[in-house]
C-alpha cells in the first residue's frame, strides 16, 4: 500500500487508465458524497467486503478511500494480504478531499 496525498492520489489516479476508485464507507457516510466512478464497498461487511474483493481483478491498480483514511488504510492492506498488486490509500480520506464529488 502507497499512501498518497490528495493531489497525488487524484493526479496518479488520472493517468492510470486501468485502475479503479473504491470507497470504503458505510452506507450512511455516503450522503457527503461520492468521488466520481467510486465502487461502494463497505468495509463493515465483514465476509461480504472480503466476497467482493475476491471478484475483482488483482492486477489493477485501486484507489481506496473512506471518511478520514484509516479503514482505507485497512482495506489497502487487506488487499495486499489478498494479492492485489497496488493499492493506493488517500491520506486524510474524504474529510480532506476537495476534488470533483456526486451527492447520491
Amino acid at each position: 500500500m502507497i499512501e498518497l496525498s490528495q493531489n497525488d492520489w487524484a493526479s496518479q489516479k488520472e493517468a492510470d487508465s486501468e485502475s479503479i476508485i473504491i470507497d470504503v464507507r458505510t452506507k450512511d457516510e455516503l450522503e457527503e458524497g461520492l468521488i466520481p466512478d467510486a465502487i461502494h464497498m463497505d468495509i463493515y461487511k465483514g465476509q461480504e467486503f472480503i466476497s467482493g474483493l475476491e471478484k475483482l481483478d488483482k492486477t489493477l491498480s485501486y484507489y481506496v478511500y473512506c471518511r478520514s483514511g484509516n479503514r482505507s488504510a485497512q482495506a489497502c492492506s487487506i488487499m495486499s494480504q489478498m494479492g492485489f498488486k497496488s493499492t493506493f490509500n488517500l491520506s486524510g480520506g474524504f474529510l480532506g478531499w476537495t476534488g470533483p464529488s456526486l451527492t447520491p
